[in-house]
């Protein structure tokens, strides 16, 4: 058996429904697959940036379920620092802690609402005909379109068949997430713990975060990146329960309302474009090494997946790439070679009291754990970024040599 549409696509997580959204908005007919039955949970930190909160918003999706965030408290040793989400650059003033259920749910809703077809709980593989992808098989059926969207998330099959799998030599993250009754389930502040130690005593390049959900409860989790020390020894769970037993006290901690979860971050992909495809989200790579988000970049890529799309499907494949290398390579290749130096217990401890020593340099980490920079951004951000950038790319070949022993 087979049909046709416009556009397919492989996944129905933030990435995959926000190209059916605005696709389908476009008068293009798109069908959506996904392995999981609808109103599935995604293991995930449940933070929204303020660049996800605007993707959110070109996307016309009411996010007054999700509860508000005013900005970021970072703290390193005894040092904190509470600072607001910037106010009057390309992105609103306010990040939101959306569970991914529900933010998930509302997305896939929107795109059926602009008239795409998404079909539960059944895998779709890619047909691919010489150097070209022609459509999916999906069940039974064979689905034919101009172009298909891999938005499976994490490696997998699908990846696998297109070589879209992390590049190997390149860092990837780990975490782990579970939900915690708390006292201060209505804080208007995402809180992240830069200075974590495993049960060793080895400094954690990673972070511990809280991230109130608004709802009785707070999303506590801990991320560590794979160039540190000792990574493949790391103990994820040990490290949450040490985290959560720091925090108990002054967040008014209960018991775990289910076991914690964990999963793994991919940080790059040999390829997200090919004849007839493109990878969108974490299928193309596209976490920020330096806190793990990436449901804003997921949610950006998309769009413009869609939008290419819906002005010519031939072209748009290699138009989305380019566009993805220009917005986002620079800050993501930077974030990867700096997790190299952080994978350096000492490096990563002087950086760390540097990080947030002053209001002024707070700030602009400020905008780096908000996803807030990119190729785009202007002012004392951007400056460094790209100096950073430059010196960093030079320094490749000897970050790589002299990284920490996994």
């Amino acid at each position: 058996m087979s049909s046709t549409a416009d556009l397919l696509v492989i996944g129905a997580g933030p990435a995959g429904a926000a190209t059916a959204i605005r696709a389908a908005r476009g008068g293009a007919k798109v069908v959506v697959f996904d392995k999981a039955p609808y109103g599935r949970d995604k293991v995930c930190g449940d933070g929204l940036t303020p660049r996800a909160i605007a993707a959110l918003q070109e996307l016309e999706i009411d996010f007054s379920d999700a509860h508000h965030i005013a900005g970021l408290r970072m703290i390193a040793n005894t040092t904190v620092r509470e600072l607001d989400w910037p106010s009057g650059g390309r992105f609103p003033n306010h990040g939101a802690v959306w569970p991914r259920r529900r933010l998930d749910a509302s997305l896939i809703d929107a795109a059926t609402a602009a008239g795409a077809e998404v079909i539960w709980e059944t895998e779709a593989l890619p047909i691919i005909e010489g150097d070209r992808v022609v459509g999916v098989t999906a069940g039974d059926i064979v689905w034919k379109a101009p172009m298909t969207v891999i938005a499976a998330g994490a490696p997998g099959k699908v990846a696998k068949m297109l070589g879209t799998d992390r590049v190997e030599d390149e860092p990837f993250g780990l975490a782990i997430r579970a939900y915690v009754p708390s006292s201060r389930h209505t804080d208007q502040h995402l809180e992240a713990c830069l200075t974590l130690k495993d049960e060793h005593g080895t400094a954690v390049p990673g972070y511990g975060w809280m991230f109130p959900a608004g709802d009785g409860t707070v999303n506590i989790g801990a991320g560590a990146l794979s160039t540190m020390k000792g990574f493949k020894k790391l103990n994820l769970n040990k490290l949450l329960d040490s985290y959560r037993d720091m925090v108990r006290e002054s967040w008014g901690l209960g018991d775990y309302v289910e076991r914690p979860r964990a999963w793994r971050l991919p940080m790059s992909a040999q390829r997200r474009h090919g004849t007839g495809w493109v990878a969108i989200g974490d299928a193309a790579g596209l976490i920020n090494p330096m806190n793990g988000e990436g449901i804003d970049y997921g949610l950006e890529s998309g769009i413009l997946a869609a939008d290419f799309f819906l002005e010519n499907a031939v072209t748009a494949p290699a138009r989305y790439d380019l566009a993805v290398e220009e917005m986002f390579d620079g800050f993501l290749s930077t974030g990867r070679r700096f997790s190299f130096l952080i994978g350096h217990p000492w490096i990563l401890n002087s950086g760390l009291k540097m990080a947030v020593g002053t209001d002024a340099i707070a700030k602009i980490t400020l905008q780096v754990m908000g996803n807030l920079v990119d190729g785009q951004t202007p002012g004392a951000a951007g400056r460094i970024f790209r100096l950073t950038d430059k010196t960093l790319k030079t320094a490749d070949p000897i970050l790589r040599r002299t990284r920490a022993a996994a």
